[in-house]
């Protein structure tokens, strides 16, 4: 689960298995009741038929895990961590930072810190495209430490400038706006 509405469904398909939610949060999701094979193995066709996963193998949890805390971090903090990235998921999760950073690597074919920036790339796209904020405030927003940093991040991911991104927008919406 990586965002609000996946939780919804979560605790909607759940409920209308007649199971009792005391919490579901990205990534985990607690009922009031014991569940046995049978309950689990329905829980995982409901959600699969919502294109949603069950997972029970403890290295694809913790995966998950640090998804979601990566997640968290790129969408929803509004402010900035006190810490390195590092320590921050460590303490997050109750793991060294090593074994996460490694795992992580294994089972994805990519670091972390790779993750991070492609997350924070993809929301800087949405920022744009939503056109309520400029680069700077963007900047600002994404925790970079200047305009300049992120439009070098965001060059070499995407392989274009951020505001050759936003140019490309607007073409596309005048394009659409003269069918």
């Amino acid at each position: 689960m990586v965002c609000a509405s996946c939780k919804l469904v979560v605790q909607y398909e759940l409920e209308k298995l007649g199971l009792h939610c005391v919490v579901v949060n990205l990534g985990s999701a607690e009922t009031e009741e014991t569940l046995s094979a049978l309950e689990i193995d329905k829980i995982r066709i409901a959600f699969l038929q919502c294109g949603l996963e069950l997972m029970d193998n403890k290295k694809n949890i913790l995966i998950e895990k640090i998804k979601n805390v990566v997640v968290e971090m790129v969408r929803y903090s509004e402010t900035r961590i006190n810490t390195n990235f590092s320590d921050h998921l460590s303490r997050k999760l109750e793991f060294d930072y090593t074994y996460l950073a490694n795992l992580f690597s294994q089972q994805q074919g990519t670091t972390i810190e790779h993750f991070i920036i492609l997350n924070k790339v993809q929301r800087i796209k949405e920022l744009i495209e939503l056109d309520e904020l400029n680069l700077t405030e963007i900047s600002w927003k994404m925790h970079y430490s200047s305009v300049a940093h992120l439009s070098t991040q965001f060059k070499k991911v995407t392989g274009i400038t951020p505001s050759h991104f936003k140019q490309m927008e607007r073409a596309d919406q005048t394009a659409l706006q003269n069918v």
